[in-house]
């Protein structure tokens, strides 16, 4: 069954790199609805870059709606129900439950919320059909699958336990100036608007609250009053001077409507946050912050660390590991760890295990590893699942409902202060 897709106003590269991949799941004419300006332009762009490389082109056709009426257009022609959103995080709840209102599947790109105002629209969306996902690209990973795995072994790992640390630690740093698909990537000058992209307590940090929820308690019916405690909530700025918003952006000007966070020739970019909470009682701590311009051959920096009674597992990515995740386990005292690995080597055959100084240095083979913007294929494809089988999962439908309450609420907790 091949589904009819549309794309509403894609302002973010994410709403592409969806459609990086050939699917005979997916219509072949993808249906583009949009005002005029560079945000569709841009899309329309990577959508031909994936079309005229040379390895494993696809062959989407655009059938392009450009207008100022688009999404009045895409509403009474809905040429199919599935619609995906990516861009503008500000006006995208509210935007979101006019369509679900309108019978459409929608799959959207994070965070959801730039403020607490929203949370009506969320609950709304998710009391039942049409569906309405994010798009949550890091379960996806072999990684993160066999960082899971490792944490559910009780043998080996124990239960979490930070012993006044953190249970577990996300951090990392990205970068506003980046390649994707080869290229420089190109932002639109609203994503430097806190209130429209999303600061730094709502937007990276929307990936490490699911991959928390994913750890903690992965079939769990999760409740924001019964399960969630903001701990501490902090967020800070980054200064982004006029030349790199120039390059990133392709505008000569910072735009008026960003004036009350500029100083003269730089930007004071509300993207840097920390929040310490607890989920069903254990205490998870997010970091992230951004870089200027990411490194020559370069990438984002993330690291985590998990820590049990028995063990302490942490994964890195960075120069240092040449930008590949390194996965080592440290346990607290003597393992046998042979059974364990017999039962993870089943699930992830070319996993190897090798001793050094510091304990267990934990390897899968290159194959496996599916780079982050890869993931964004496969994203789709779980979406296509659930619209075919028809169901809005409750868990999942909560565990949406809780991740954004959450970092709402770590949100008006920094700002109180």
């Amino acid at each position: 069954m091949a589904h009819t897709v549309s794309v509403y106003d894609p302002g973010h590269f994410h709403a592409a790199l969806l459609l990086s991949r050939h699917s005979d799941r997916v219509d072949q004419t993808i249906h583009l609805y949009a005002p005029p300006g560079p945000d569709a332009d841009k899309f329309v762009a990577l959508i031909e870059s994936f079309n005229n490389r040379e390895a494993a082109p696809t062959k989407w056709r655009l059938e392009r709606h450009i207008g100022a009426g688009a999404l009045e257009a895409l509403i009474t022609e809905r040429p199919g129900r599935i619609v995906i959103l990516a861009g503008r995080n500000g006006l995208r709840l509210p935007l979101m439950h006019r369509l679900h209102d309108e019978g459409f599947h929608v799959l959207a790109d994070k965070p959801w919320l730039t403020d607490s105002a929203a949370l009506p629209h969320l609950e709304a969306i998710t009391e039942a059909m049409p569906l309405a996902v994010d798009i949550m690209t890091g379960r996806h990973s072999a990684f993160a699958r066999l960082r899971n795995a490792i944490i559910a072994t009780p043998s080996v790992f124990g239960a979490l336990d930070g012993d006044g640390e953190p249970a577990l630690e996300f951090s990392s740093t990205h970068h506003l100036l980046k390649m994707v698909d080869g290229r420089p990537l190109q932002r639109p000058s609203w994503f430097y608007d806190s209130d429209m992209q999303g600061d730094g307590l709502v937007d990276i940090q929307s990936h490490y609250v699911d991959q928390a929820q994913w750890i903690i308690a992965p079939d769990h019916h999760f409740d924001t009053d019964r399960d969630v405690e903001i701990l501490e909530a902090a967020r800070w700025t980054l200064a982004v001077p006029l030349d790199l918003f120039r390059e990133s952006t392709g505008e000569m000007a910072f735009p008026e409507y960003l004036a009350e966070v500029v100083e003269g020739d730089r930007l004071n970019l509300a993207c840097n946050g920390r929040i310490d909470y607890r989920l069903c009682g254990i205490h998870v701590r997010q970091y992230c912050d951004w870089g200027l311009r990411e490194a020559e051959g370069g990438g984002d920096l993330q690291d985590f660390t998990a820590r049990g009674a028995k063990a302490e597992l942490t994964v890195r990515n960075g120069p240092a590991t040449g930008f590949k995740p390194e996965m080592r386990l440290r346990p607290h005292g003597d393992i046998d760890l042979n059974a364990a690995l017999a039962g993870w080597q089943a699930d992830f055959p070319g996993l190897t295990a090798n001793v050094d100084q510091d304990g267990f240095v934990l390897a899968l083979p290159p194959a496996t590893h599916i780079e982050h913007e890869a993931q964004f294929p496969n994203m789709l494809d779980q979406f296509l699942d659930l619209v075919e089988t028809d169901v809005w999962p409750a868990e999942l439908a909560a565990r949406i409902r809780t991740r954004y309450s959450l970092l709402a609420c770590a949100r008006d907790r920094a700002l109180a202060l």
